[in-house]
Parts: structure tokens; C-alpha cells; sequence
């Protein structure tokens, strides 16, 4: 097997999911934090994740947080960064990341550039405003010295550097030499994709940028890189998701995750308009959600939100899904990390990379009441996130089926079931065995 087909890159044989060292894989992860390589206790975490099943991080290029360092050389004296200097102590952290996961087969998502680094607070502290660099100043590059505003107002000039746009050549060539040394390290890595921004509403034209500035580099290198962008908007109708989803040259996967703001049913009825979007243009491709919003600690759903998201996400057939970091997320808190365990352990026991979803196999359901997997006539998983009972067609099936409950918040299997009799010659009743909670059901042929 060549070393291409070694890296992360689409199924062959069903490219809604990826394949990982020639292996079809599905990805699940939780995490303590989004740019996982500034913190201190790195490699623990890393096996506490793989431990709960988890091999899917997410790596914001970030420096925000408390004990961060950014990317260029400072002066200890005057606190002033020199932008053509790298930060030596960034990139150790960042290749030592890079070499920890791909140990452990887990597949870092990478984004460029975070815009909550380039206004409010942290833009106080970052190299790139002119009044921290000794590189240029506000007037000849048009960066202001503070911006109050969120980033989604758009006062920024860093995201409009691009040729397209104000062709801002001085502060491209810094921008340009960050993203050069972040792809110098990263393209050895077979365990990396690219994501070229944090919930962006910047023209297209600045992620585009970006893309192709890194496809050409893997070109010249000779390795297979693929590359994504993550838009702002919550609703995947929003005009701003076209530029991922119509543009698959450039675009080799999508990211979905802002729709995880979105509750029960209609949550799952949007993943499924992408996926009939991506069939109808003849090039389907994998879908991420690389954070999963939800706790109780935060404002984008409850604790019970994120973990149903978690389940309608991979159910919904995402070919790779996380939890997002507290307090918007469940990380990988015991709840989270019960619920990758559970998942392994169901996905472990049947071949959902031959399944899709089936709704339409289900029938006296109720608004968010069950959820189908399938690969009719062969087998067929049903998540139920807070009890309940339905019918089942399994009318593609040629004999009787076996049975299995998955208590998902234990993670237990009850024993083996036989099938009660059908309902009219074709619909298999499943009843949940309590009324509430978590339950899953393997049925296979």
C-alpha cells in the first residue's frame, strides 16, 4: 500500500466516510480545549480520548488563552514581536502535538485562523496588531489598534489581505509566512485535515485564498491534502454554505457544525438536505462536525441537546463528529465520554460504512422519537433519545432478525433478543426497555 493511501483521505469504496492507514474509519472525539497543542498536560489527554474511543481533535491555531504562545519571535525586553521571526516555543508545541496524534491514530482538523484571536481582548496581545510588532504600523497596513466589535461585524482588515480583495501585500507577506511554516510541519502528517477558518462570514475569497495557497504546496510536495471551511451562519440553507458545498474541487469535505444549533428533528432534517445536496451533485464527500454545541454550563443547548446532537450526527451518516469544548460543549466530560464508548461499541458490531440513514424505514414515530441507520435487508440500528416505541420495516430481509438493546449511558449490552412477531408481514416492533433514556438497537439479519 502506497504511503497516499496510508493518509486520511475519503473511502473508496463510500466517500461520506473517511479512511485512515487504508482502513475505512469513522471519527469520534471530545475534547478539553480547541487548540489542544498550547496545553500543558497534552499527552494525558490524548490517551484519556483515545481510552473513550475518541480519535477526532480539533486544532485552532490559537493563541488566546491563558499560558498561550503565538507564532512569532518576542523581544523579552521591549514585548514587541518580530513578524518574519518564528516562535520557536508555537511551533515545538505544535509539532509535538502533530507527532503525539498520529502515534495514537487520531486525526487532528486544523483551522487557520481563528477571528475570535483578531478583535476585542485578544487582539490587544496578538503580533499582528501594528502597536505589538516592530514589522509596520496602522497606517501602512490599515489594521486598527483596537477593534471592540465582534469579529462576526467584520472591522477587520486582516481578513480582506487576499489579492481578491484589498491585496494588502505588506501584511499578506507575514500572513503568508505563518501559514508556511504551519504547512512545513504539517504536511509529513498523514493524520491532518485543513479547515481554513473558525465560523467565518469574510468573503469567500479569503478562504479560497488560503485553500489554494495550501493545495499548491501539497502538490509540489506530492501528497493529498483536504480541505474544508466552516461558515458562521447556523442554517446550512444560508446562501454562505454554497461556497463549500458547490466547489468540491476545492472543497474536499464539508464542515457542518453550526448546525448543531439546531434542536431535535429539524436538526437531523438539515444534515439530511446536505447529504441529498452532495448525492445530487454527483460528488459526494465526507461531512465533519468538529463541535458539537450543548451543556448546561452554556448557551447553545442544554447537556441533553449536545448528546443527542452526538447521536443524529453519526446516525444521520456524518463521517466524523465532537464534542465541543466546555463551556459551550460537553468536552470530554464522563457523559461525553460514555457516549463515544457506547458509539465505538455499537459501530463496533455492525458495517455502518455499507449503512445510510432511514428515516423512512420508521413508522409510528413521534416529532424526535427514533432515528434509522441502515443497510436494508442486512442490518439496521435505531437510536431512541429518550425512550420510546415504533415499527421497524425490515421487509428487504429474507430471515428472521436478531436483537440487541445498547443501554447507552452504561455502556451495556442487554442480551440477545428474538424478534416478536411482525406487524403486518413487514414491520418489527421495537419497544425501548424503560420508558426513558438513552437507548440504541442493532437488528441484523
Amino acid at each position: 500500500m502506497s504511503s497516499t493511501e496510508m493518509r486520511i483521505r475519503p473511502y473508496t469504496a463510500n466517500p461520506f466516510y473517511w479512511q485512515y492507514r487504508g482502513q475505512p474509519a469513522l471519527l469520534l472525539g471530545g475534547s478539553i480545549e480547541d487548540n489542544l497543542f498550547q496545553i500543558p498536560y497534552l499527552e494525558e489527554h490524548l490517551d484519556q480520548i483515545k481510552a473513550a474511543g475518541g480519535d477526532y481533535v480539533r486544532c485552532t491555531m490559537s493563541s488566546r488563552d491563558e499560558g498561550n504562545v503565538w507564532p512569532f519571535a518576542q523581544d523579552a525586553r521591549t514585548g514587541r514581536y518580530d513578524l518574519t521571526l518564528p516562535g520557536d516555543a508555537y511551533w515545538r508545541r505544535f509539532e509535538h502535538f502533530l507527532d503525539l496524534t498520529e502515534q495514537r491514530d487520531i486525526i487532528a482538523q486544523i483551522e487557520l485562523w481563528d477571528r475570535f484571536d483578531f478583535a476585542r481582548a485578544p487582539w490587544q496581545d496578538n503580533p499582528f496588531n501594528p502597536r505589538n510588532n516592530v514589522n509596520y504600523n496602522a497606517a501602512a497596513t490599515g489594521l486598527a489598534e483596537a477593534i471592540d466589535t465582534h469579529p462576526g461585524q467584520r472591522e477587520s482588515a486582516f481578513f480582506r489581505s487576499v489579492p481578491a480583495l484589498e491585496n494588502n501585500e505588506q501584511l499578506l507577506t507575514f500572513q503568508n509566512s505563518q501559514v508556511d511554516q504551519m504547512v512545513s510541519i504539517a504536511l509529513p502528517h498523514g493524520n491532518v485535515l485543513y479547515c481554513m477558518d473558525n465560523e467565518t462570514n469574510e468573503s469567500p475569497e479569503w478562504g479560497g485564498y488560503w485553500a489554494r495557497y495550501i493545495q499548491k504546496q501539497a502538490d509540489q510536495a506530492g501528497v493529498d491534502v483536504y480541505l474544508t471551511e466552516m461558515w458562521d451562519a447556523w442554517d446550512l440553507a444560508d446562501p454562505q454554505h454554497n461556497a463549500t458545498f458547490d466547489y468540491p474541487d476545492l472543497y474536499a469535505f464539508v464542515d457542518i457544525s453550526q448546525n448543531n444549533h439546531q434542536p431535535a428533528h429539524e436538526h437531523w432534517q438539515r444534515i439530511e438536505s446536505i447529504r441529498q445536496r452532495l448525492i445530487a451533485s454527483g460528488r459526494p464527500r465526507p461531512i465533519n462536525s468538529v463541535k458539537i454545541y450543548g451543556a448546561n454550563s452554556g448557551r447553545y443547548g442544554s447537556t441533553r441537546d449536545a448528546q443527542e446532537r452526538f447521536w443524529r450526527n453519526i446516525f444521520g451518516g456524518l463521517a466524523a463528529s465532537r464534542f465541543h469544548r466546555p463551556p459551550s460543549g460537553l468536552g470530554l466530560s464522563q457523559i461525553a465520554q460514555a457516549h463515544l464508548r457506547s458509539m465505538r461499541m455499537l459501530t463496533g458490531d455492525m458495517t455502518i460504512f455499507n449503512c445510510a440513514p432511514h428515516n423512512d424505514l420508521l413508522e409510528q414515530r413521534s416529532y424526535n422519537e427514533a432515528y434509522c441507520i441502515a443497510n436494508p435487508g442486512v442490518e439496521y440500528a435505531v437510536f431512541f433519545p429518550d425512550g420510546g416505541s415504533i415499527l421497524l420495516d425490515i421487509s428487504a430481509a429474507q430471515k428472521e432478525p436478531s436483537i440487541r438493546w445498547l443501554d447507552i449511558r452504561a455502556n451495556r449490552w442487554l442480551s440477545a433478543q428474538s424478534a416478536p412477531p411482525l406487524h403486518e408481514e413487514r414491520y418489527l416492533p421495537l419497544l425501548t426497555p424503560t420508558e426513558e433514556g438513552y437507548w440504541a438497537v442493532l437488528v441484523q439479519v
